[in-house]
């Protein structure tokens, strides 16, 4: 049969095909064919996959990469809170905010990890609970009062003001932790599972390009603040990334084979983010040091000093252990809680974005319907402790790290449990926290600048799938892209539009047309399910098909990474009762099963 295809097949340089023409290939075509060929795939190919184990110290380092990528935005939630708390002349109490959002932001990193979708995703918080909190808390009841904008008036230690901005913090824990039960159903009922069925690449493209195009204006507020060190911070994530990731740098090494020895490493491709984070953060450190930053606050450039929040440093405590009702007996209101709800199904439409673009970057297959309920699931969960331990927020997948993966090449999920561990020391040494929150906000908008712009290119990407020569598709991606975009633009300006005179069914409406990764989803999701087109056409038989690795060979055996740790449904709790829990791995055919290879998967430990 082989040699038949050989004489008869593509692989002779001469063949007639059906139209009855000679096709002539000349060896030397095809070889530069296969030089190609040979290019893009290690271009394309990842230095850890997922259920790789790099090197202990790898992973801390790439972990501490991670933490870094996630700390503009997981410091920021507390901080954008803490005036409408009326916490913004008491620095300590942020500081014990910032400290149990990270602490918490470990743990459901670790259980996401560890039991949800098993993909190398970080979990932090999120500005879609951050809308609907700032809208509950410019109700009239909730206004900080005025003597708490005078610093010489507000005395922290006073019982008045800490149970000022208490009674505000226990509504939005308990508003949170309503919401959060309704995830864990949605998720764990296979309810999420189900509605994938329905969601193609004209619905998953929008959704996830629209995660990185909606920030662009927070973006760009944080890189304008100094155009130089921002530019500088990006500049230099390209560099390492793009231009400099196949030079291999000597690095001093030690194996127990070839005792101490040279080892040429392509730091720049696993470290660019952490590596232009940290250059930056000294060349402005050193400006600093010198004054040629100004010193005055409304000067432009006076938020690239290092030394802006040095007082928080000074004064955080260097031990603390948060617990849940730390800030007392959480509350519930109708309208908070409604409003939250808004941003749980903003949250979770993202998140099944967020599972997609990570799986595509990593070197994984698309994530089941299964592991996609757990990951849904357990971030309800994570959502309930959050509200629990009074961070202020809940917990979502983050954007941000997942564009790390498609720039450092490492999908291993034990370097994301790294970060997840970090972050809970972090948690616990608050002067640690204190100290990385002086990153200066330039550098952090320069470092979204490239995070976000390769999400919007991920979520693209995926119309690879569709028949993009057909007008219904163009159609349908090009709607649903600029009415997310053009709705909430419309909504902000206008927050008033929405008068039902049912005050939380106005707040989930205002929050939803708001986010744009819910209005642009919403409609590619409506008109791909609705208007007249065949699977191909739509891309679902390629989407179906796995083929999200086709020039990857090692990304399409994965297909056991989905697996739960300590052989959970492949070594015990087996039985076909599974079926019934649309959380659980579902057994797999004979042939599937047959075709795996087994000692593959199971060659990392438990974790």
């Amino acid at each position: 049969m082989s040699s038949e295809k050989e004489v008869h097949g593509l692989n002779n340089y001469g063949y007639i095909n059906e139209d009855g023409y000679t096709h002539q290939t000349s060896k030397m075509e095809k070889m530069e064919d296969n030089r190609l060929s040979s290019l893009k795939k290690n271009v394309n190919k990842m230095t850890y996959y997922v259920t790789d184990v790099p090197p202990w110290y790898l992973c801390i380092l790439l972990g501490t990469q991670h933490y870094l990528t996630a700390l503009g935005g997981t410091v920021a939630i507390p901080l954008l809170l803490s005036r409408e708390l009326c916490l913004q002349h008491d620095l300590i109490t942020q500081s014990y905010l910032i400290s149990t959002i990270f602490f918490v932001s470990g743990i459901c990193t670790l259980l996401q990890v560890l039991f949800g979708v098993r993909l190398p995703i970080l979990q932090g918080g999120t500005f879609a609970f951050l809308t609907p909190t700032l809208a509950m808390l410019s109700l009239p009841q909730y206004k900080c009062p005025e003597w708490t904008y005078n610093k010489t008036l507000v005395n922290v230690s006073d019982p008045i003001f800490i149970e000022v901005w208490q009674t505000r913090i226990r509504e939005i824990q308990g508003a949170i932790m309503v919401a959060a039960c309704f995830q864990i159903v949605v998720g764990f009922s296979g309810l999420i599972g189900f509605l994938m069925r329905y969601i193609g690449p004209l619905t998953i493209a929008p959704t996830i390009s629209l995660i990185g195009l909606a920030l662009f204006d927070s973006v760009g507020n944080d890189a304008g603040m100094h155009w130089g060190i921002s530019g500088m911070t990006a500049s230099f994530i390209v560099i390492f990334s793009q231009y400099l990731r196949n030079v291999p740098v000597p690095l001093p090494a030690f194996n127990r084979s070839k005792k101490c020895h040279i080892c040429w490493t392509n730091i720049f491709q696993i470290f660019p983010v952490l590596l232009g984070i940290v250059v930056s953060w000294v060349i402005s450190v050193l400006l600093t040091y010198f004054n040629v930053f100004p010193d005055d606050p409304d000067a432009y450039g006076y938020y690239a000093r290092t030394d802006i929040k040095s007082e928080v440093i000074i004064h955080a405590d260097w031990f603390r252990v948060p617990y849940p009702g730390q800030w007392g007996l959480p509350t519930v209101s109708l309208a908070g809680t409604f409003g939250i709800l808004a941003g749980v199904i903003s949250s979770m439409i993202e998140s099944v974005g967020d599972y997609h673009a990570c799986a595509r970057l990593c070197g994984a297959p698309p994530p089941p319907k299964e592991a996609i309920n757990r990951g849904i699931g357990i971030e309800g969960i994570g959502c309930l402790i959050a509200g629990a331990w009074g961070t202020g927020n809940g917990t979502t997948s983050y954007s941000e790290n997942v564009g790390a993966l498609g720039i450092t090449k490492v999908g291993s999920r034990r370097v994301i449990l790294s970060s997840g561990c970090l972050m809970l020391l972090v948690g616990l040494f608050v002067k640690i926290g204190a100290i990385f929150s002086t990153i200066p906000q330039p550098i952090i908008g320069g470092m979204l600048l490239v995070m976000f712009g390769i999400i919007t290119a991920v979520g693209i990407s995926n119309l690879q799938f569709a028949d993009m020569n057909s007008s219904r598709n163009i159609f349908i991606f090009g709607f649903s892209m600029f009415s997310g975009m053009v709705i909430p633009n419309w909504m902000n300006k206008h927050p008033l539009a929405i008068q039902t005179g049912v005050l939380p069914l106005d707040q989930m409406i205002r929050v939803l047309l708001t986010t744009s990764m819910f209005v642009g989803g919403f409609f590619g999701f409506f008109l791909d399910n609705t208007l007249p087109g065949t699977e191909k056409e739509r891309g679902l038989i390629a989407w179906r098909e796995n083929t999200f690795h086709e020039d990857d060979d090692k990304g399409i055996n994965e297909s056991g990474c989905y697996n739960l740790p300590f052989g959970i449904g492949t070594k015990c709790c087996t039985g076909a009762w599974r079926r019934y829990f649309p959380f659980c791995p579902q057994p797999r055919p004979p042939d599937e099963r047959a075709e795996e290879n087994t000692q593959e998967i199971f060659k990392e430990t438990p974790f």
